[in-house]
């Protein structure tokens, strides 16, 4: 009896970075393995895509080429979003399953999102470079701008599994949690133990606020001079969801002002241009790696060798994320090209 073919395309990761050794074997467990790299050789899934049941990767799959595929049961981006290079629609129709790693990121990012916050808070970073330069200050004195994250009021803008994985992560600090989230009922905050507010009630009553909301085309620039102004003076704004969601140029100006302070793993464009200013900002910078470690991309691959044993056992995905109907058509994030 004829394997299944699962063609591997997962640029711009690779498969040793994702599937250690023993993970591997046990992907050549559920199938016979094909790896391509469309990128660069188009052709090269073509050949195999009227076989392939499974690809891990999220090469371009126009409405022509899936047609050739009716094999196909499941994509399953390896980068961690949904980009417009796939024909959903078709998928949906055809019973494919597109699938995403982000649920695997969600904990490695709400760890660096607190970490931040709290670098924010207490001037950590500063202070290794006050002391390094002979200019420290000690004791009381030293934290004179310092703040607590514990019982304090947090707000979270997107409520998906990162933002789920920050409430669980501040459960020590006994904080009131605010949470904005246009997708999701308000039941469905509560149950989390968070209040679900409007953006500007939000804003307005937190002091220090986590976005990690995707961008879509609903909140490109969101968070724009109007309502980040809603702020409360020396609030903290920790950015680690996609950078559309908020104007950048406004962030410079308030954090370079000392009206509001800003940390943020995420930029408009990625690798940061040599001559941006933000390199030169009061920003707190963290070069977009929150989430591409090797816990999590280990963690991704369990859940991918997970759902695709069963969906080739005829059963639905359980730990992946799936593009839906919906909102996937709504998604704006950008393919990354340096990981």
């Amino acid at each position: 009896m004829a394997k299944d073919l699962i063609v591997l395309d997962p640029f711009p990761r690779t498969v040793e970075a994702v599937f250690d050794t023993q993970q591997f074997a046990r992907l050549e467990g559920l199938g016979e393995i094909v790896r391509i790299d469309s990128r660069n050789d188009p052709a090269s899934l073509d050949a195999v895509i009227d076989r392939a049941v499974a690809i891990i990767g999220q090469p371009d799959l126009a409405e022509e080429r899936l047609r050739r595929a009716g094999k196909l049961r499941t994509v399953i981006n390896i980068e961690g979003n949904f980009f417009p290079n796939v024909d959903y629609d078709h998928c949906f129709q055809a019973g494919v399953s597109v699938l995403s790693i982000a649920p695997a990121f969600a904990y490695p990012v709400a760890e660096m999102a607190i970490g931040l916050a709290l670098d924010l808070a207490r001037g950590i970073t500063s202070a290794d470079a006050s002391v390094r330069t002979g200019g420290e200050v000690y004791g009381s004195r030293g934290n004179a701008h310092a703040g607590l994250i514990t019982r304090s009021t947090i707000g979270i803008i997107g409520f998906g599994s990162i933002g789920r994985a920050i409430r669980r992560l501040l459960t020590g600090f006994s904080v009131k949690i605010l949470v904005h989230d246009p997708w999701l009922p308000a039941g469905a905050i509560r149950e989390e133990g968070c209040e679900p507010v409007a953006l500007e009630e939000l804003l307005s009553r937190c002091d220090t606020v986590f976005v990690s909301a995707a961008v879509t085309s609903e909140n490109q620039h969101l968070l724009d001079r109007t309502t980040l102004e809603l702020m409360r003076p020396d609030a903290a704004l920790v950015l680690v969801g996609r950078a559309g969601i908020a104007d950048f140029d406004v962030l410079l100006d308030m954090a370079d002002k000392g009206r509001l302070r800003i940390a943020t793993d995420v930029f408009p464009t990625e690798p940061i241009p040599a001559d941006d200013p933000i390199r030169r900002s009061k920003i707190l910078l963290s070069p977009h790696r929150a989430g591409g470690m090797r816990a999590a991309l280990s963690t991704a691959a369990e859940m991918i060798l997970d759902d695709l044993a069963l969906i080739l056992a005829g059963l639905p995905p359980v730990r992946l994320l799936q593009a839906r109907r919906e909102t996937v058509g709504k998604m704006r994030s950008k393919p990354a090209s340096y990981r």
